[in-house]
């Protein structure tokens, strides 16, 4: 038999050897036949299995050539397609399918990243359930007023609804993380679009830069006490207190 490849640190593989937190995760997704999903970093194919299983159709994005090789050997299934490419540059509203949903394995190192790229594409999925770094999920999920709520925080609850669901211990991968890992779902959530996306983004962007400062201090050259009044703001605030919603005004009045 073909020994399986071994996971490669300088991509930041971390591959999921856990049964049971395998089953977990399946059964949080609950694939059923016929629903199209894009996995992204399948690596051996941990999940890839059980979705086929379920009468799923896969969309593999997988970087690494040898794995990518290893899930067509693998899982020579008409219901599979192995997609070589990088997921933050990954074209995913190029995907001709009904009712697309997303599950993943989030690599530590570029998770942040992804996310914001997925909040990008978040209007093409159905939903999307995502095992990151327990920090990183925590500050995802976080509500204002939270020392945890931050720039991903805000960008998120602008585009989803975050739910946090179960923790993973390090030892259900191979090799270790050092660090704890949670599955998080996102649901798109289209109660907050706006049409001024690059000035909401450039907002809470300077927000944070210099999240200590009042938010008038903290938005200088930016947006006015006026402009920060009218969006129904007090220029006291700092932006950790601010709800997305408040955001979403401010970047309204901008000129």
């Amino acid at each position: 038999m073909k020994q399986r490849q071994r996971p490669r640190p300088r991509l930041g593989q971390h591959f999921l050897v856990d049964a049971t937190v395998v089953q977990d995760i399946i059964e949080t997704a609950a694939p059923r036949a016929g629903e199209h999903f894009v996995e992204i970093g399948p690596g051996p194919g941990a999940l890839t299995g059980p979705l086929l299983s379920a009468g799923a159709f896969v969309h593999a994005v997988e970087i690494d050539r040898n794995l990518a090789r290893e899930l067509r050997e693998r899982f020579p299934h008409e219901r599979l397609s192995v997609h070589r490419a990088d997921a933050l540059e990954f074209d995913y509203s190029a995907l001709e399918a009904p009712g697309l949903r997303l599950i993943g394995n989030l690599p530590y190192y570029l998770s942040t990243p992804l996310l914001f790229r997925l909040f990008e594409s978040a209007a093409a999925f159905l939903d999307m359930t995502v095992m990151l770094q327990r920090e990183v999920a925590k500050r995802l999920c976080a509500s204002p007023g939270s020392r945890r709520y931050g720039r991903l925080s805000v960008m998120a609850a602008a585009r989803c609804r975050a739910e946090p669901c179960f923790s993973i211990a390090p030892d259900a991968f191979d090799p270790p993380p050092r660090v704890h890992s949670m599955v998080v779902r996102l649901t798109p959530d289209a109660r907050y679009r706006t049409r001024r996306t690059e000035a909401f983004e450039r907002v809470v962007r300077q927000a944070f830069s210099q999240r200590r400062k009042t938010i008038a201090n903290a938005l200088k050259g930016l947006a006015d006490r006026e402009q920060i009044e009218a969006a129904g703001i007090d220029p006291a605030m700092r932006a950790e207190q601010i709800a997305v919603e408040a955001y979403l005004r401010l970047a309204e009045r901008l000129s």
